[in-house]
């Protein structure tokens, strides 16, 4: 961060002098929302890597890693310290901290002045040297922090030394399970000082290097070697061509790899690399799994806009869910330093003529527009110059709207010009390279035909994307005595239980919003309680059952009775209107909603005017934004998927989630990134699934939030659908050899923490992208080894699109009744490189596990059952009787109720008893087990796959026939409706077809 500069700079006696005090420790107050300051002692830890404080009833939490902290700000700055009345605390003695992916606050109190400034100077010091750190040395230093904070953790009595029953202690918690004679040996072999029976630290990393020997690694080092304990510079210049796969290795890069990473001054001086220095070399990012040229941007920048994936983000001021959590400027800077290049702005009326931002109808707290757009403007090119969208949802009147467009020239001034850019050929976007610097917003346009000289008009409001829908909104009237704050408080007691009790994440059906009936169940509370003002307007009412746009044309009309729950989004009666062009659906009796438009605020959307779906005509402009919400641009990919990429060509879409979706759960992109969406918008504040891959996708190109789109996406069209939907290009064949696991933890749920069993860890592999390429694949189970498992398995993919292809690497805990998840990594197909290569765990600090990479071409026109001999019967025959199958498809995919989630990535699949007797056996690979294929949307996971593939003596594929059962859902009324949803597979296509109708509408 620019503001962190200086402090690199800082003379060594002030750097000393502020770190001393801070590890000695300052009695503070510390601030919390709702009740009185809290005295507490903080100080910074040895290694000058936590700021802890005592006393705390969880100490173990009791503490902020620095490499956690946002920023730190001086004075009464935070929304904590503003609720404090003016003369309570001394501005000059006040500061705050803000860490975590929330933006967390901790506002502290000094007793003099001279004391904050010496902790705000020693953290900003602090976190300038983190931020001007390379790879390596951030690899480097947090493995060294996490070996002594291994050792402090280890040390129950704090004396500095480890006993053998310390040892031991250490050894279940890291997963290790070696016989006690061997731990002894190799702890009197460490133990050399005169002090016997105890190690200091210097003995313990001894200690740990002897337990960390890496099998694996030391035999592919004697294999290169001619059976040598170490690599001459010859020797590892022909490891790196022939198994790293690296063009234009020279002797000084061998040369420079040994001085780096070599620790013996021995070797360094013959110039060998020996076993401990190959180690650190392997395990360091120059043989990480992602590929180190793609740190940068290495894309095509000068295309139009509408040829890449945008980073964008939904709601983004908001800290939690969509109803009660805080909205914070600060959000705006996280995720536009995280890459993110579209950032939505919901405006509405504040007091005293100034606009806040806030999601409206709801509890969610006020900022002022003003604070935003000032975040914006400091935050938005400090990682990357390339545009940012500023995503503007206009609530306000005619008025705040003038100032909103007053604010947004007076602060962005220049970066709001567009007259200079160069869109090249005529009715083009311009491309990111050309508008480096700029700011778009998006939002509405006056209609030409009211001419220049018009200072405001009428527009469509009928895509007001993100307007919570009417029976989320609270809209109470206040009587009987009845306060404000009364009302409040009953109604975020009994959201807040609900949220808890729903634990909805992540829901990667779009129709699955069993969040209604939350919803449901709240607004009978209130009724219960409270009156509701009886003129609210109905007028306001968001409409749910508008056409899809015109030139995708028109649904089969539907008679059937749809449930309930979900009569919001289609239930409402539309008509064919006689002489419209292109099949226009309209509402009956029903007037579609407009909005006043200032022309101020007009005049600054210039190449992404917001449209509705109805107010789309293809008239060869370009400029247009789409804005779909998830269940209706799902539809639209069902239905409509060639129509729409081609449509993505020359224009933007932009997909939110459902307003249903209160607890900011995300839906799965990939279906949208798929039919060439730009603009796919989630939930940046709630960890997941969905935002982890989210990240994988942007990481690539620099994680400078625009990604090449495939050119197939760009010019021409294909069917996403299809089996084989590009069968002149070849496809790309993944071999992954996983070989073993180090420092595998114990689940991050786990019922008894570290005191818990050691682990029994499996790898999973998942391919996600096209429906076709939909794949994944496990290893065997290692019984009682988290440290250093060894698997020494091969899996095989084919994957037909690797441009949009993710790979996911699952590490999971086998248990008798499930299983438990370790941690995750996901990396775009066309980031990996081959070779030997160490896949980190997202978040995990040590935990890795180590693979080789293959990548093949493959020409010509295959089977799939060729390509990849587990291919299941469900995409096997989706290959030849696609339409049949939409009706099975069509089964899980469309159903309102059902709902599958995966929590924080903790998804637990269940799998039959035979199956994971199988998969327990001994070391050798289970016998049957296939890899299972996922259908399109991710949506909808089947119950122990579709059917396992076995061959008979004849070698012919059969399969056994199961019933397919969906996942377990999050509440009760789901079970009901779902309990019947069986379907044998061994029905044939016509009755699939013929019970689509009577099913799917359920």
């Amino acid at each position: 961060m620019a503001d962190l500069e200086v402090y690199k700079n800082l003379s060594p006696e002030k750097v000393e002098r502020c770190m001393s005090v801070m590890q000695s420790g300052t009695q503070m107050i510390k601030l919390k929302r709702g009740t009185k300051g809290l005295v507490r002692l903080f100080y910074l830890d040895e290694h000058r890597t936590r700021l802890r404080w005592r006393p705390s009833r969880k100490s173990e939490k009791a503490k902020i890693l620095i490499d956690s902290i946002y920023k730190v700000t001086e004075g009464r700055q935070s929304e904590i310290f503003h609720r404090q009345a003016e003369g309570n605390f001394d501005p000059s003695c006040c500061f705050t901290i803000y860490h975590g992916n929330h933006m967390e606050s901790l506002d502290l109190i000094t007793s003099n002045p001279e004391e904050a400034r010496t902790w705000i100077t020693g953290l900003k010091y602090l976190m300038a040297g983190i931020s001007d750190e390379d790879s390596l040395a951030k690899r480097q230093r947090t493995h060294d922090q996490w070996v002594k904070q291994t050792f402090e953790e280890a040390d129950k009595n704090g004396d500095g030394l480890l006993n053998i029953e310390e040892i031991h202690q250490l050894m279940h918690k890291l997963n290790v399970n070696l016989p006690r004679r061997k731990v002894r040996q190799m702890f009197q072999e460490a133990d050399t000082d005169e002090n016997q029976g105890t190690l200091t630290f210097e003995e313990f990393c001894v200690f740990y290097k002897m337990m960390s020997l890496r099998r694996d690694l030391y035999l592919l080092l004697l294999s290169y070697s001619d059976k040598k304990d170490h690599l001459t510079v010859e020797e590892l210049a022909q490891f790196l061509k022939v198994e790293q796969k690296m063009n234009n290795v020279t002797m000084d890069y061998c040369l420079d790899i040994i001085k780096k990473f070599e620790v013996s001054e021995e070797n360094k001086l013959k110039n060998v690399l020996g076993i401990e220095g190959f180690t650190n070399f392997m395990r360091s990012p120059a043989c990480d799994i992602f590929n180190p040229l793609h740190h940068e941007v290495y894309q095509d920048m000068d295309q139009p806009l509408c040829n890449y994936y945008i980073a964008s983000s939904h709601n983004t001021y908001l800290t939690g869910d969509q109803l009660l959590s805080q909205s914070k400027v600060d959000m705006y800077a996280r995720v536009l330093q995280e890459g993110c290049r579209c950032v939505e702005v919901d405006c509405w009326d504040g007091p005293d003529g100034e606009p806040v931002v806030h999601h409206g109808y709801t509890l969610t707290s006020k900022i002022l527009f003003r604070d935003v757009v000032e975040t914006i403007n400091k935050h938005a090119f400090v990682k990357n110059e390339f545009p940012v969208i500023l995503s503007i949802e206009n609530h306000c009147s005619i008025q705040q709207q003038r100032k909103i467009a007053e604010y947004l020239k007076g602060i962005f001034r220049d970066k709001l010009d567009l007259s200079s850019v160069d869109t090249g050929e005529c009715k083009q976007l311009p491309s990111p390279q050309s508008l480096k610097g700029k700011i778009l917003v998006k939002g509405k346009k006056l209609p030409y035909h009211l001419g220049d000289d018009a200072e405001e008009g009428e527009v469509s409001d009928e895509d007001s994307a993100d307007e919570i829908e009417d029976e989320c909104k609270f809209k109470l009237h206040y009587n009987n005595g009845t306060t404000e704050h009364q009302v409040e408080s009953f109604i975020r007691k009994k959201l807040e239980s609900l949220l808890k009790e729903s634990q909805i994440r992540d829901k990667e059906d779009p129709d699955s919003f069993t969040v209604r009936a939350l919803l449901k169940a709240t607004h009978e509370g209130l009724n219960a309680h409270l009156k509701q003002s009886p003129d609210v307007k109905e007028s306001g009412k968001k409409s749910h059952g508008r056409s899809l746009m015109t030139n995708f044309g028109k649904h089969k009309k539907t008679t059937k009775s749809r449930s309930k729950s979900y009569s919001t989004d289609d239930e409402e009666d539309t008509q064919q209107i006689p002489g419209k062009e292109g099949g226009q659906l309209y509402r009956l009796g029903r007037r579609r909603k407009t909005m006043k438009l200032c022309r101020e605020l007009s005049d600054l959307v210039v190449y992404t005017n917001s449209v509705a779906a109805q107010d789309i005509v293809d008239d060869g402009t370009t400029g247009n934004v789409l804005s779909f919400s998830e269940t209706r641009a799902h539809q639209v990919v069902q239905q409509k998927s060639e129509q729409f990429m081609i449509y993505n060509q020359k224009q933007l879409t932009r997909i939110y989630p459902s307003a249903y979706r209160i607890d900011s759960s995300n839906f799965n992109p990939l279906p949208y990134w798929n039919a060439g969406c730009q603009l796919v918008a989630l939930n940046y504040q709630s960890e997941g699934r969905m935002m982890q891959l989210n990240r994988a996708k942007f990481k690539t190109n620099g994680n400078c939030g625009y990604v090449l789109k495939p050119q197939q996406m760009c010019k021409g069209t294909f069917n996403p659908f299809s089996g084989d939907p590009l069968p002149a290009n070849p496809k790309k064949q993944l071999i992954l050899k996983v070989i073993s696991g180090q420092q595998l933890p114990k689940p991050p749920d786990s019922m008894f923490g570290d005191r818990g069993e050691i682990i029994d860890p499996f790898v999973e592999v998942e391919i996600i992208g096209l429906p076709v390429d939909c794949c994944k694949d496990q290893t065997r189970v290692v019984d009682d080894n988290g440290f250093n498992p060894v698997w020494e398995e091969t899996l095989t993919f084919t994957v037909h699109m690797p441009e949009i292809a993710l790979v996911r690497f699952l590490v999971w805990d086998h248990d008798p009744i499930g299983r438990d998840f370790v941690g995750q990594r996901t990396v775009t197909f066309s980031s990996l490189v081959p070779g030997y290569r160490h896949v980190y765990l997202e978040g995990l600090t040590e935990a890795s596990i180590f693979v080789h990479i293959t990548i093949n071409e493959i020409y010509g026109k295959w089977s799939p059952l060729i390509l990849n001999p587990s291919y299941t019967i469900l995409h096997f025959l989706g290959a030849t009787k696609n339409r049949q199958l939409q009706g099975l498809k069509g089964l899980f995919n469309k159903n309102p109720r059902h709902s599958s989630s995966e929590n924080n990535s903790h998804y637990v699949r269940k799998r039959s008893i035979g199956d994971r007797i199988l998969r327990r056996t001994a070391s050798a690979p289970a016998k049957g087990r296939k890899k299972s294929k996922m259908g399109f949307q991710e949506m909808v996971e089947i119950k122990d796959s579709v059917s396992e593939a076995t061959r008979d003596q004849d070698g012919v594929l059969r399969r056994t026939t199961r019933s397919l059962q969906a996942r377990p859902v999050s509440m009760p009324i789901d079970r009901n409706l779902l309990g019947a949803l069986s379907l044998p597979l061994s029905e044939t296509a016509k009755d699939i077809e013929g019970k689509e109708n009577s099913l799917v509408q359920i």
